[in-house]
């Protein structure tokens, strides 16, 4: 699993709420570009953290960690691995913050799956539903114009054969904007429409699927809206570029929207 990743589809879900501040909303947005440039290997000092963990939801938490890169992100679904603290004062005081660090994370675990269960009891919404039944079973939620997030699993599902521009990490400001537009359509769409998802094999090397070195653990799948891709919808209108992948590997992510 991808810690890096996990702490992205956190940012991105955040920054789905209305409620935030600009602030806390800039805020947010350098910490995922941050992610995106460094390939999940950014340092973030103590009072990010704090910051981060209580636009998340931690309200009044005092986090004791010293400056650390993101790989020291907690999961859920990290594999249990063997290790031996140093012996001494030490190894007590890493203990201690390693705890209190798990701690924090599954306080904002808990505070963001009740948001999310009270916002669809509720079933009030600023903008246009986003969340859709997927494949019968599955509710999703729309992440950017390009990925969905499935309810209940810790990765999000890259949409293949398009590339949208980025909303959370452009080049330039009319990427930025080309890429509100094109989650804005793709809510639209999926609201509008009987919709389907289909989990697919990512473009990756044997053995890797579901892993970190594989699209960033995400999964891969397509999603058609009255039986029509909307990546060929969002392609006829401007809002997406084709980017069709081999079997086990990629060409360059094409993001043609701040050339010229």
């Amino acid at each position: 699993m991808d810690p890096a990743g996990n702490l992205r589809n956190d940012i991105e879900t955040a920054l789905l709420r209305q409620n935030l501040t600009a602030w806390q909303r800039t805020f947010l947005t350098d910490i995922h570009a941050r992610l995106e440039r460094s390939d999940g290997q950014a340092r973030l000092s103590d009072k990010q953290w704090r910051k981060i963990f209580e636009i998340l939801g931690r309200q009044n938490s005092v986090i004791t960690q010293p400056p650390t890169i993101i790989s020291g992100y907690p999961t859920r679904h990290r594999a249990r691995r063997s290790f031996r603290l140093p012996l001494g004062r030490t190894g007590r005081r890493l203990k201690w913050r390693l705890e209190r660090l798990v701690l924090g994370f599954l306080i904002v675990a808990a505070v963001a799956i009740a948001q999310q269960i009270f916002e669809f009891g509720s079933g009030q919404f600023q903008s246009a539903p986003a969340t859709t039944l997927a494949s019968q079973t599955q509710e999703f939620t729309v992440t950017d114009g390009d990925t969905v997030h499935v309810v209940g699993e810790a990765a999000g599902t890259r949409l293949v054969g398009f590339n949208t521009p980025e909303k959370f990490s452009p080049e330039c400001e009319y990427e930025r904007q080309q890429g509100e537009r094109a989650s804005a359509r793709l809510r639209e769409l999926v609201a509008h429409g009987s919709v389907q998802l289909t989990k697919v094999a990512c473009a990756c090397a044997p053995g890797t699927q579901g892993r970190a070195k594989c699209n960033h653990g995400r999964y891969c799948g397509t999603l058609t809206v009255d039986g029509k891709d909307v990546g060929s919808i969002l392609i006829s209108e401007g809002l997406a570029v084709p980017f069709v992948c081999g079997r086990t590997s990629c060409p360059p992510t094409p993001r043609p929207w701040c050339t010229g």
